[in-house]
């Protein structure tokens, strides 16, 4: 009886595995498109940008959701459900501008909408499925997961460059149709799985019970900003090397958003194997992260800058995936409305912290006097508008240094 459950636990964890490399899938093949969807389709740049604010605004939507009703659903479905939506979308995604070219961007709405609420499902329900499983150190567990995504990431980016170098753009769909093997593998490892019971609020007022503690929007906070470190260089790394170092877009994929990507899942690897005192952890990465902004921001070495936007990979490793760490420990009791709620908190710190720097960004270019300093020091607009966004993206966990000091103090709460 002891090996089936100890075989039945393997498998849901293999599955979770595979759940959050379908979302490094979902999260990073759209982008690495754009242009080809662009040059085939004729799809305007505000259009593809919509795609990415779809995703976003699905996942979030999601998050909220189950924040406040996940009483309402049947958690151990809606877990094996979700790789089934991500094969659809993805399926949808590729097939529909193959077959109605003359709709494309339709079809590309559609599928992401569909994958987009995979995505938001998974970020709410795979990490309490980890949790609830029997372990020795579940913090390390939860770092594991975490680190696979990364890993999906570094996976996703290099397979997707190397492909449209070296095979004719106009097959990008076998890319996207190749890449629905994952969530379909994750699907037929969680339908021979039993998943272990995990809590969720009764009814809503319990929800509202948790809402009044000041102590869960701290942890709100402090994972939006952990998002916001994160995704903002995730965005930007692979234009700044693409202006500093003057190479190939594929190159710049490459040692941009990868080398990012394996920086990111070396911190949460070794966390996993190694890492202990989580409150330190975050400070520490909040720190680095100043420091490796700042580096990006200010140099004038096109190495130095490389190597800083790599290394803040691994200093915000920790920062998302930490949080998730604090807040459970903080709040055991809250199960899968805990998760949802940072998980929203994470997406809206994705979604503002790029942003916000891109409108810096466009603010800086277009300012005349910005531009002539920017010539008088030898630089094109271009290149101080994104220094001058780097730094506003080093704000994020400048401010997160004392939220995570403060997080240091928590004790945790039986």
């Amino acid at each position: 009886m002891d090996s089936k459950i100890e075989l039945n636990n393997k498998r849901v964890k293999l599955a979770c595995y595979a759940t959050n490399i379908s979302m490094s899938v979902i999260g990073n093949l759209s982008p690495v498109l754009f242009l080809t969807f662009r040059n085939i389709y004729g799809i305007s740049y505000s259009l593809l940008g919509l795609l990415v604010l779809i995703n976003f605004s699905t996942q979030l939507l999601i998050d909220l959701i189950f924040s406040f009703f996940s009483h309402k659903f049947n958690i151990s479905l809606t877990v094996k459900i979700t790789p089934v939506l991500s094969a659809a979308g993805l399926l949808v995604f590729s097939l529909w501008p193959v077959f109605f070219p003359s709709y494309a961007y339709v079809g590309l709405a559609i599928g992401t909408v569909i994958f987009s609420v995979s995505g938001g499902l998974a970020e709410v329900l795979i990490s309490p499925v980890i949790a609830a499983l029997p372990a020795k150190d579940p913090d390390r567990e939860m770092s594991k997961l975490h680190s696979i995504y990364a890993w999906g990431v570094v996976f996703v980016i290099i397979i997707a460059t190397l492909f449209l170098f070296f095979v004719d753009n106009k097959y990008w769909y076998i890319l996207a149709l190749a890449f629905t093997v994952v969530p379909i593998v994750a699907a037929l490892l969680f339908s021979k799985a039993t998943l272990p019971p995990m809590n969720t609020s009764t009814k809503t007022s319990g929800v509202l019970h948790y809402l009044k503690n000041k102590g869960l929007w701290l942890c709100f906070f402090a994972i939006f900003l952990g998002g916001a470190a994160e995704c903002t260089m995730a965005q930007w790394s692979s234009g700044y090397i693409e202006k500093a170092l003057n190479i190939p877009k594929i190159w710049g994929d490459i040692f941009g958003v990868a080398l990012f990507a394996v920086a990111l899942g070396l911190g949460r690897t070794l966390y996993s194997k190694y890492g202990k005192n989580i409150g330190r952890v975050l400070v520490l990465g909040a720190t680095g992260a100043v420091i490796c902004y700042l580096t990006a921001a200010i140099s004038n070495i096109a190495i130095i800058g490389l190597i800083a936007c790599a290394l803040t990979g691994f200093c915000v490793s920790m920062l998302w995936p930490g949080n998730l760490i604090v807040a459970s420990d903080r709040f055991p009791e809250g199960g899968v409305f805990i998760y949802a709620m940072m998980a929203a908190g994470g997406d809206l710190g994705a979604s503002v912290g790029p942003q916000l720097v891109g409108v810096i960004t466009d603010f800086a270019i277009a300012n005349d006097k910005i531009a002539a300093f920017a010539e008088s020091i030898s630089l094109s607009a271009d290149q101080l508008g994104m220094k001058i966004g780097m730094l506003v993206g080093m704000m994020f966990p400048l401010i997160g240094i004392p939220v995570y000091l403060h997080i240091m103090k928590y004790k945790k709460k039986v």
